[in-house]
């Protein structure tokens, strides 16, 4: 898999990663941090522009990042059936509202890069709760400005050891989303205990008068 991203990357270069980029902010299932790492390799032996590649992933990330929000803000009830639909997918989207309910906005900026499996749902979350737009672009930006910069760098800097680095990176970002939705489940579990102790304190001073 690593050499045929490596290939695509030498005979496609920019416009390829633009593309991917933008796909993967669509939850679209491509190897976006795979081929960034790899043109940054490219970039190092100086068969691709440095400033051209990171201008191409920023520049997707974010149109991909905006138009899954105006996705989800425009098809509202039916996105939201096609992903109960699909119970990975479901999933996942569970774990962004959990995120979002805890972290507000600055969990969109979090979710470019910190937990970027849940990128996508974040953006879709976002839309469907009608979040407020300008916020939205603005924490993603400076969200992508630090997914672009990691990624693109160390295959910058690793240009001999992609595969390597590629591994460790995923294998960091699958126990940051597991450690993501345990904190997320704890604080849903704290919330659904609190309310339930409202209502019972309220059941009990209803009770008879004597």
């Amino acid at each position: 898999m690593s050499e045929y991203i490596l290939t695509l990357a030498a005979d496609f270069g920019v416009p390829l990663l633009f593309c991917v980029t933008l796909l993967s902010c669509l939850a679209l299932p491509v190897p976006s941090s795979l081929l960034m790492l790899a043109s940054g390799g490219f970039a190092a032996t100086g068969d691709l522009s440095l400033w051209a590649v990171a201008a191409a992933a920023f520049c997707g990330a974010v149109i991909g990042d905006n138009l899954g929000y105006w996705i989800a803000r425009r098809l509202g009830d039916r996105l939201s059936d096609w992903l109960a639909a699909h119970p990975k997918r479901a999933k996942l989207r569970d774990r962004s509202e959990g995120f979002m309910a805890k972290w507000g906005g600055s969990s969109v900026f979090f979710s470019c890069w910190l937990v970027a499996p849940l990128g996508p749902y974040i953006n879709y979350v976002s839309g469907l709760s009608k979040f407020h737009w300008p916020r939205f672009a603005l924490w993603g930006m400076a969200g992508e400005v630090f997914w672009v910069s990691i990624y693109v760098g160390l295959g910058y800097v690793f240009a001999d050891q992609i595969s390597e680095v590629s591994s460790l990176l995923g294998n960091l970002s699958g126990l940051i989303v597991a450690f993501v939705a345990v904190i997320g489940l704890g604080f849903w579990l704290i919330k659904a205990t609190r309310a339930r102790a409202k209502t019972q304190t309220g059941n009990a001073s209803d009770g008879p008068h004597i």
